[in-house]
């Protein structure tokens, strides 16, 4: 995107405009930018970053002060957790408007894919829920309720260490397709039953590593609180080079 008109911001004050463009791509944003020009050509000015930011908020509603603080604790969760297991690098955390949270990461492939990668992997996608469940004793539905949220992809996780991946202690050379064990999983109590206890156990370990290094990540969800967005880095240098890989 060609530098908007004005002094350049410091990376500070990039973070509003990094947050509100979250879930957009780079089409949707181009095309924002060139609505925008149009519109200031026609008013006989050239556009500024408070234009850009302008044009993101149309629409949208704020998150309530203590929405923001439940989001930033549920993200900063994630984060941790991540980078505490190094399951994945984190390249950004941030929170957002409507209850919109995300951490971006990039995937450790140099660790093994053994059964403490995967149950490493759930606790970390687990995380946002556990710290929940710590600060304020409930969760929000967020981290359920659809076929991408956490609690979806930590049981198809789990679901696949039992039926595809050899894990199982019950049958473990037992192959099942995804979709039949899908299917498996309303029927077959046992089944159901075994999956649920290895997200048990895989929170068990969000839950240690959050209580274990509580104040980092009550430091790092005050900083994603008040600036919408933390870096890789900038979360790196927060934890310390801490890390802890037991399961």
């Amino acid at each position: 995107m060609t530098e908007a008109a004005g002094h350049s911001p410091s990376p500070d004050g990039l973070r509003p405009l990094a947050l509100l463009a979250l879930g957009r791509t780079g089409a949707d944003i181009e095309r924002l930018v060139r609505e925008v020009r149009r519109k200031l050509r026609r008013e006989g000015r050239t556009m500024v970053w408070d234009d850009l930011e302008t044009a993101l908020c149309d629409g949208q509603a704020a998150m309530s002060d203590d929405l923001r603080w439940r989001a930033s604790v549920h993200e900063a969760g994630h984060a941790l957790v991540y980078t505490l297991t190094g399951i994945a690098e984190v390249k950004a955390a941030s929170i957002g408007l409507h209850g919109l949270g995300m951490v971006a990461t990039v995937a450790n492939d140099r660790l093994p894919q053994n059964e403490a990668w995967l149950m490493n992997a759930m606790a970390a996608i687990l995380a946002g829920r556990a710290a929940e469940l710590l600060l304020f004793g409930e969760t929000l539905a967020g981290a359920g309720g659809a076929d991408e949220s956490d609690l979806a992809r930590a049981t198809d996780m789990a679901l696949a260490a039992e039926t595809r991946l050899g894990f199982s202690g019950h049958q473990p050379l037992l192959y099942r397709p995804p979709n039949a064990a899908m299917n498996e999983l309303a029927l077959d109590r046992d089944l159901a039953g075994r999956v649920h206890t290895r997200l048990l156990a895989a929170e068990a370990i969000a839950r240690r590593l959050l209580e274990e290094h509580r104040e980092r990540h009550h430091d790092i969800a005050r900083r994603l609180a008040a600036v919408g967005i933390v870096s890789g880095d900038e979360l790196r240098e927060m934890i310390g080079g801490a890390k802890d890989t037991a399961v």
